[in-house]
């Protein structure tokens, strides 16, 4: 479980990949603080610390989240947003974030407005449902406040601390980003359904994206 609260700007050393997983090596500053097995959030998906020396650790990239997230666009270099999991003695300053990625989305816009940095971002039909306007999304692991909603996209105010401290700044018209909707909503969607039809198959219930 995590935050959304961006805990450090990491970089990719280097990049194994194969047909459908990678092998990255990630240099991170709290790397000498982790504990082999222990869950950390790249970008907003959820990986294994499998091994680690002093100054970064290795994360098996599998082909579910090889397909679904931006992590196969990664290359030696790239910059990605980091988070440890939330300990049960932590503080919630996001929201609850599984590192369960939905979706790929796309920056269709980026403009100033006073001290804000406003973000439209294209949303794939099973995210969209779970939108709220001024409820909470995870992109790129980033806990943000959906600020405008339209159908098939939404918009995400990036104040300048939000710019500063995650690679959301350095984000670029065109690029993809991964998205994580509320987990409250896909709970209370699942619920909804089954209790209005309590004959729902798994093979339906998987077409709304739940197994």
């Amino acid at each position: 479980m995590f935050t959304g609260i961006v805990e450090e700007v990491g970089m990719i050393k280097a990049v194994k990949k194969a047909s459908e997983s990678i092998l990255l090596q990630i240099q991170a500053d709290f790397t000498s603080q982790l504990e082999l097995g222990e869950s950390v959030a790249v970008n907003g998906a959820c990986l294994t610390v499998e091994e680690k020396n002093p100054r970064d650790f290795q994360a098996q990239v599998m082909p579910q989240t090889f397909h679904h997230t931006n992590l196969n666009l990664l290359q030696p270099g790239s910059r990605v947003n980091l988070e440890r999991a939330l300990p049960l003695s932590g503080r919630l300053g996001g929201h609850l974030v599984l590192g369960h990625v939905d979706g790929v989305g796309k920056i269709i816009s980026r403009d100033a407005r006073s001290n804000a940095v406003i973000f439209w971002l294209s949303a794939p039909e099973d995210v969209n449902p779970f939108l709220l306007l001024h409820g909470s999304v995870a992109v790129d692991g980033a806990s943000l406040t959906i600020a405008e909603l339209e159908a098939g996209r939404f918009a995400v105010s990036l104040i300048p601390h939000t710019r500063a401290k995650t690679i959301l700044g350095e984000r670029k018209q065109g690029e993809l980003v991964n998205l994580e909707a509320d987990v409250l909503g896909k709970y209370v969607q699942k619920f909804l359904l089954q209790k209005e039809n309590p004959g729902l198959s798994m093979e339906t219930l998987a077409r709304y994206g739940f197994s």
